[in-house]
């Protein structure tokens, strides 16, 4: 009996870190303010959730998929970037991403978006964001495996 007690409050406290953890993030991606996507990893609201480090990058990419549009206009798709858009690229600020296995297209050379830092934001017209958040969930899962090996 009091195993199951135990595990119920685990699992029910895990679930609260999480929600916070996922409801903190959402929080801070809404008050990233600037015009220019070229300048989203200087605002103070980026730089928070980049110093969470790596530990995040699960919740993170639950945002992935988030639609909404912000105000952070892109230069290089000449339209306003969507909420998971910005999560990818803070995502990429925290932990480089492997372009190829996250987009399919090899190309380090796109050269449309001139003296753009966000690398990942070249690629934003040609994916399809659920298969993107899915490789990169299985990516970040191989990541972890490897880590635990070492």
């Amino acid at each position: 009996m009091n195993k199951k007690i135990i595990i119920l409050l685990l699992i029910i406290s895990t679930n609260i870190c999480f929600s916070r953890t996922r409801s903190d993030i959402d929080t801070l991606l809404n008050s990233i303010t600037t015009t220019n996507s070229k300048r989203i990893n200087t605002t103070i609201a980026a730089k928070k959730i980049i110093a969470k480090g790596t530990s995040i990058l699960s919740t993170l990419s639950t945002f992935f998929t988030d639609a909404s549009r912000t105000k952070i206009y892109s230069e290089c798709h000449n339209r306003t970037l969507t909420k998971g858009e910005v999560a990818i690229i803070i995502a990429d600020k925290i932990k480089r991403m492997p372009y190829f296995e996250m987009t399919g297209i090899q190309n380090c050379t796109l050269t449309f978006c001139d003296n753009n830092p966000n690398l990942i934001e070249y690629y934003f017209s040609y994916i399809d964001i659920n298969e993107f958040q899915s490789r990169y969930n299985q990516w970040l899962k191989s990541e972890e495996k490897q880590l635990k090996t070492k």
